[in-house]
């Protein structure tokens, strides 16, 4: 099956260690130099197509957060012990620039290059990326005052954006539609926290999300995920299925089940079965968006999806399943051979059309995340 869905099996068979060097030589030096600002301070948003900085792009703070988790993840693995001084660096300027600057709490959606307030919203998937870093770092350290800010933001979140009908609001000032996708990073940021701290108010904050999932995002009858809900989260017609969210929720509810012995087995394996439903023939890739009986809506295959397919493949693996590990490795080997096969080193693609013409033509901070993670756990499953 690998092989029909363009990925060998020599390419498979030693992936891991490949991209974990790709990642120790290449990308990890990459971000943390040209990566970052050395003027005004922050992570750099994206990359030129040759590799120089873009430093007129904007600074999102759901990337500053994700940068910094992803130094303080690969220092946490013994990667690269230069990245615990590069996470407490950006988390720095996060706080400095990011926190509170209009006097207002919570933390604002977007920075300008200079550090000044580029829009004021008080965006939830921002904020769950926020609590992601701050976990992440909390993990290297047990610092006092990371805690207290975890503490703080939980504070904002639980006073100014939950929701009546349950989860999350959007974000401040409330939007709608209302998405699984911030909930699904805030679960993702409560078992970091847990892992972090062994607070168990935390196994309990995981086990909102989950309840959340059962009854409300998850469809049982078609075994499907939607994207988009009204304010009490009924569903938006006609449902839209990102596959790659399919795949990310199976991979959360393994750590989920990690956590608190809760079997997610059932819903993990009929999500990854849902996801596998929406691959390009030709790659073997996950495409962006389907609907609800199976048919491609966007052909355009971004990285991300890829990355959450391996980590669910990996879920499995870590369950026992067999063929999953295979599965994984093949998955991770498609990434390595159209996304990271990039000219320049430490580098990636974001998006292909169907065609494989490439569509975007940054090198944007954001995947970055998506995959040193899905490296992460292969290492620590797969080995």
């Amino acid at each position: 099956m690998a092989e029909a869905q363009g990925a060998t099996a020599d390419e498979a068979a030693d992936v891991v260690a490949r991209l974990k060097r790709r990642l120790i030589d290449q990308a990890l030096p990459l971000w943390a130099t040209v990566g970052w600002d050395g003027v005004a301070g922050g992570f750099i948003d994206r990359l030129n197509q040759d590799g120089s900085a873009d430093p007129a792009a904007p600074r999102r703070v759901f990337v500053q957060a994700r940068q910094i988790y992803c130094y303080a993840k690969a220092a946490q693995m013994g990667w690269y012990p230069e990245g615990r001084a590069i996470a407490l660096k950006g988390l720095e300027y996060l706080l400095a620039k990011a926190k509170a600057p209009d006097g207002r709490p919570g933390f604002v959606h977007a920075l300008t290059p200079e550090g000044t307030v580029l829009d004021p919203l008080r965006d939830t998937y921002d904020l769950a990326f926020v609590l992601l870093a701050l976990a992440t770092v909390y993990g290297l350290d047990r610092d006092a005052q990371v805690r207290a800010e975890i503490d703080a933001l939980l504070s904002f979140l639980d006073t100014q954006l939950r929701s009546s009908h349950g989860g999350f609001l959007e974000g401040l000032p409330p939007a709608m539609p209302r998405r699984q996708n911030p909930q699904m990073h805030l679960f993702e940021a409560m078992i970091a926290c847990f892992d972090a701290t062994h607070d168990l108010s935390f196994q309990n904050r995981a086990g909102e999300f989950f309840a959340l999932f059962l009854a409300n995002l998850y469809d049982k009858q078609t075994r499907l995920l939607g994207e988009y809900f009204e304010e009490d989260w009924s569903k938006i017609m006609p449902v839209s299925v990102e596959p790659g969210h399919q795949a990310e929720w199976a991979w959360l509810l393994k750590g989920f089940e990690r956590i608190t012995g809760c079997p997610t087995g059932r819903p993990r394996g009929e999500l990854l079965a849902s996801a596998l439903r929406y691959r390009d023939e030709a790659t073997g890739l996950l495409v962006d968006e389907g609907d609800t009986e199976g048919n491609i809506r966007r052909h355009s295959r971004r990285l991300w999806p890829q990355t959450e397919l391996a980590k669910a493949w990996i879920a499995q693996a870590e369950s026992g399943e067999t063929g999953a590990a295979d599965e994984a490795r093949a998955a991770l080997a498609r990434l390595e051979r159209h996304y990271l096969s990039h000219p320049v080193a430490g580098g990636w693609y974001d998006q292909f059309e169907s065609d494989g013409t490439s569509l975007v033509a940054t090198i944007p901070a954001s995947s970055f995340y998506h995959v040193l993670c899905a490296v992460a756990e292969a290492e620590q499953v797969l080995g």
